[in-house]
């Protein structure tokens, strides 16, 4: 049984918790900023292929008490780092350390490696190591002189789909993206708008999830170098995600943006993720928003001071984000915005927020769906 550290964007734990529990995986436990699970080699390519809101998979080596370098170093030399980096890999380690006595990043990193040769010196008979193989990063987090000692199996954060070369200004995390659609419950069923799309990523993310399309299907992850971790196993995992998927269900995207390079580059983005036959892309004004469908789901992100427009700008935006968007049986609207003020400007109060992270920006989710 391998023990997992998933990182995640605050506020999305509750998701990923649901989603390993689907898959499968044992012993899911939420933490702030991350989710702890297990499972054995195929839950490794599991997560890392199938994985919407996760933002990498890791291994956690070990984790240990260290108010001292020495402790550092005692701790990390005692744990098992043989049994994932060969003779020949490269371990570049990596971290951050918070509220520890040991704060020095570049202090921990020093020692961190140093252990870790140690061990492998003892253990391999080896005076030095090329370091000319397959990459293991090794992750440290020092948490209140909590030490956590992890290897990375996903290389590129799995934000990275593969589908979006380009992107409009300031886009979307294709991880947030997904647990929009996740948290505005979003069904095979549904008809999704996004009147202000850019890059056409929630629309996007929103068909990947409706057609249980996983999201790595088509990216690689450096723990496919790894020799402990059998190739049939990775092509097992992709198999298995592609007999789960549901590409003829009754789901349809609609995305439109006032910036005609923003629609080119979502049409071009919806292609490469093989889903063009589900959405549709158009050149329109938010404030001409007149969707035809008597329901409907609309998940948007506008632009708000922090990013695109000045205060004032965006203020009038959300007043106008009211008026085309009213209260009406069978439709829902969930806006992410980091305004504390939204709601007046919107015109009434949210049924429900939800406290996310747009990247550093700390946001709500404003959800009506009453």
């Amino acid at each position: 049984m391998i023990n997992f550290v998933v990182p995640c964007l605050l506020g999305l734990e509750g998701p990923i918790a649901d989603e390993l529990r689907s898959m499968d995986a044992e012993n899911v436990a939420a933490e702030n900023g991350r989710v702890l699970f297990s499972g054995d080699a195929n839950m490794l390519a599991r997560a890392n292929i199938c994985s919407r809101f996760a933002e990498r998979v890791q291994i956690l080596v070990g984790s240990f008490e260290a108010k001292s370098f020495e402790e550092l170093f005692q701790g990390t030399r005692s744990l098992p780092w043989e049994e994932w980096i060969g003779d020949e890999d490269a371990f570049p380690v990596k971290g951050y350390s918070i509220n520890s006595t040991l704060f020095s990043v570049s202090d921990c990193q020093s020692i961190i490696k140093k252990a870790v040769v140690e061990r492998l010196r003892q253990k391999y008979k080896l005076e030095w190591f090329e370091e000319t193989g397959a990459v293991r990063q090794i992750q440290f987090s020092i948490m209140k002189d909590n030490v956590s000692l992890l290897i990375d199996t996903s290389g590129y954060g799995l934000h990275k789909r593969g589908y979006r070369l380009d992107a409009a200004e300031a886009p979307l995390k294709e991880t947030l993206a997904a647990s929009l659609c996740y948290l505005s419950k979003l069904r095979p069923y549904h008809t999704l708008y996004d009147p202000m799309c850019g890059s056409g990523t929630i629309v996007i993310e929103g068909a990947l999830m409706a057609m249980n399309i996983a999201p790595g299907i088509n990216r690689s992850f450096s723990a496919e170098r790894w020799e402990q971790i059998p190739a049939e196993l990775w092509k097992e995992e992709r198999d298995r995600a592609r007999q789960l998927e549901k590409r003829e269900c009754d789901f349809f995207g609609y995305g439109s943006d006032i910036d005609e390079e923003a629609i080119r580059i979502a049409k071009t983005n919806a292609d490469r993720a093989g889903v063009s036959g589900k959405v549709r892309f158009f050149s329109a004004d938010v404030r001409g928003f007149s969707p035809q469908t008597e329901r409907g789901t609309v998940i948007c992100n506008p632009p708000y001071g922090e990013r695109l427009l000045d205060i004032n700008e965006a203020e009038s935006l959300y007043h106008e984000m009211g008026k085309v968007m009213p209260r009406k049986k069978g439709w829902s609207y969930s806006v992410i915005c980091p305004s504390e003020t939204f709601e007046k400007s919107f015109g009434r109060k949210a049924d429900k927020r939800r406290k996310l992270y747009n990247g550093m920006i700390k946001c709500d989710l404003y959800m009506y769906f009453k």
